[in-house]
């Protein structure tokens, strides 16, 4: 078994126009002040990363590791979310999904696809560089507006939409083979990948790739009531990241999961900060430290009532004070009575 890394911290909710959340060096200087020990990067953000410095000068990646390392941080893995949404992106959402990438290529969603998949080259190199091992993304959506259809959807028209998604995915994910770096896909609404069952489905379709994975977020399981526990028992072999996120579900007689188009603080289901909504995190950690979890329990905040710096500060006692430090030995060792052939032989009745 292994004791999960950890805490580590997303900067992207917390980047800002005013100190100390504009800039690299001043917000790991917050973070650690905090009690986190590490910090997952939005590669977005120019005021956080040059990603394609990133991915093509090691002194670049040096001085970018020495500014996070001297405020006593580590870099746990970098973040292309807003990117990877981009690879696949419904029609219908050029307008809005336009903002998520440079002005020059808005109104050109080849060109913006082409702009996103290169950013996704760049994070692989960029990891691997940074001595990274796992890169946290989403898949994009085909799909999604047909995900509750009315009317019908056509026959075929799923499996037209996830071969076109691994089409498009499968040359990233062998760049990202080729740097050593897994694919971990946000599983989350509003993605084609957004539970198990859409998961597998990709899956099937990018040959089972080695690096097509998971980064574990239980707060939108939550909101899908979608059993949070079970879905680690069934997919723990793929699950390299985790992000550590709270969540509610208070469903009343006039609205559930779709939220009746209200505002966060209105939705029977809503983001909270740790401690203050429903996910069993006791339950979460034990499984990740019983399935040998490698990696990092990175706090994801998203409340739609607390403030971000208490959320932040609360969230990394929380992260500390639930991580497992596993046990080197069984706990009736004490009464062993020690092995060997000759007695188990014996113990079993096989020499008489």
């Amino acid at each position: 078994m292994t004791t999960v890394k950890g805490p580590a911290i997303f900067l992207a909710q917390f980047m800002g126009d005013q100190p100390p959340f504009n800039d690299l060096k001043s917000i790991c200087q917050w973070v650690k002040s905090l009690g986190f020990v590490g910090v997952q990067i939005p590669t977005w953000d120019a005021r956080c990363i040059d990603l394609q410095k990133a991915a093509e000068s090691k002194t670049y990646v040096d001085e970018l590791k020495g500014t996070v390392n001297e405020c006593g941080l580590e870099i746990t893995e970098l973040s292309t979310h807003l990117q990877g949404q981009l690879v696949a992106v419904h029609p219908a959402y050029d307008t809005l999904f336009d903002a998520f990438a440079p002005s020059s290529v808005h109104g050109n969603p080849k060109a913006r696809r082409e702009w996103a998949v290169q950013q996704l080259n760049w994070a692989a190199k960029a990891s691997k560089n940074l001595g990274l091992n796992a890169h946290a993304t989403f898949s994009g959506a085909l799909l999604w507006p047909t995900v509750y259809p009315w009317p019908q959807r056509p026959a075929g028209l799923v499996e037209t939409g996830f071969k076109e998604l691994a089409n498009r995915w499968l040359p990233i994910l062998d760049v990202f083979d080729e740097n050593g770096v897994d694919v971990c896909y946000e599983i989350h609404p509003g993605e084609d990948l957004h539970d198990g069952i859409t998961y597998e489905m990709f899956l099937e379709k990018v040959k089972n790739h080695p690096r097509a994975c998971l980064l574990y977020d239980p707060s939108h399981y939550v909101l899908q009531c979608l059993d949070y526990l079970e879905y680690i028992d069934n997919y723990h072999e793929r699950i390299r990241m985790f992000h550590v996120k709270d969540a509610e579900f208070n469903p009343t007689g006039k609205q559930g999961v779709y939220g009746g188009y209200q505002s966060w603080i209105d939705r029977a289901g809503r983001f909270r900060s740790l401690g203050d909504g429903q996910v069993d995190f006791k339950s979460i950690f034990s499984k990740f430290a019983q399935y040998n979890f490698k990696g990092w329990a990175v706090l994801e905040w998203e409340c739609c009532i607390k403030h971000p710096e208490d959320g932040a500060k609360e969230g990394a006692i929380f992260i500390r004070d639930h991580i497992i430090r596993v046990t080197e030995r069984a706990f009736d060792d004490f009464a062993s009575a020690g092995s060997d052939e000759k007695l188990n032989r014996s113990v079993l009745g096989l020499d008489k």
